[in-house]
């Protein structure tokens, strides 16, 4: 290997029959297995005038577009690298983005000192695979699902509308503060039930934040964003509760969309 070229290491993985060939993060290098003992390192060489760790943290101030792109090829090949030949699934430890060694021997040394972490990560991860679950709001549909819902809200609405309009200005505020805790009381019961019927088929689950509008690119309020470790004999089981709980919540203004599987992010 040429002294200004390093390696770009996407995951680990245990040995695996299958096998891929694609380019690497640089669009140039083919990726490749450094193997050691039971495992695989998944990488690919790169030049290291455009990846090294001060390269990488200039761009991602000066050139988002940059990261972002790579960055999804950094999981695309993650990806790749979890599929079997028979389109099953691979126990992979992903690793973080920009994550590189300037030599073979660099690299070496990595594995042999975390060898057997690795190892007891990849067991845990065995036979399972990750799930993640967004929950978005239509806040109309949600909002007169409470009106009709509350009978203090009722009562409020019936009593404002033979109030004369000074009286009216305050009962209104009134209102409007009861419809704001009955909703976020009412939300918090739902999103929870979500969470915790899915976490029961579950080996692991956590709660992520939401996303912003401008993050998700939706015109919908984000409002629940979970992870699942599901084992893989229960995946069809979890994708069924997943559609009992959109059909049960969606005339409420609740719409729930999953995707998976993915590298464990979540569960490292």
């Amino acid at each position: 290997m040429k002294n200004n070229k390093g390696l770009y290491l996407y995951c680990i993985r245990g040995k695996a029959d299958s096998k891929f060939s694609t380019k690497g993060i640089d669009g140039q290098g083919e990726v490749f297995i450094f193997p050691y003992q039971d495992l695989e390192a998944v990488v690919s060489e790169v030049p290291l005038e455009e990846f090294d760790s001060e390269e990488i943290q200039q761009k991602a101030q000066e050139d988002l577009n940059w990261i972002k792109e790579k960055a999804q090829i950094h999981e695309h090949i993650i990806e790749q690298a979890m599929r079997k030949d028979n389109n099953g699934v691979i126990s992979v430890i992903p690793m973080k983005f920009g994550t590189i060694f300037k030599t073979k021997e660099k690299l070496l040394e990595s594995l042999k000192k975390h060898s057997q972490q690795f190892r007891e990560s990849l067991e845990k991860l065995e036979g399972k695979q990750e799930w993640g679950m967004k929950v978005y709001l239509r806040e109309g549909t949600f909002n007169k699902y409470i009106e009709e819902k509350s009978e203090t809200i009722q009562q409020e609405k019936k009593k404002l509308e033979s109030m004369p309009a000074g009286m009216a200005f305050f009962a209104q505020k009134k209102m409007g503060d009861i419809l704001s805790k009955a909703k976020e009381e009412e939300l918090e019961k739902i999103t929870q039930d979500m969470f915790e019927s899915l976490k029961n088929l579950a080996e692991l689950s956590n709660k992520a934040k939401n996303l912003e509008k401008e993050m998700t690119g939706r015109p919908e309020s984000m409002v629940l964003n979970a992870y699942f470790l599901v084992k893989t004999e229960q995946v069809s089981e979890f994708e069924k509760d997943i559609g009992d709980l959109e059909e049960k919540y969606k005339p409420f203004g609740f719409e729930i969309t999953y995707v998976g599987p993915w590298p464990p992010y979540h569960f490292m």
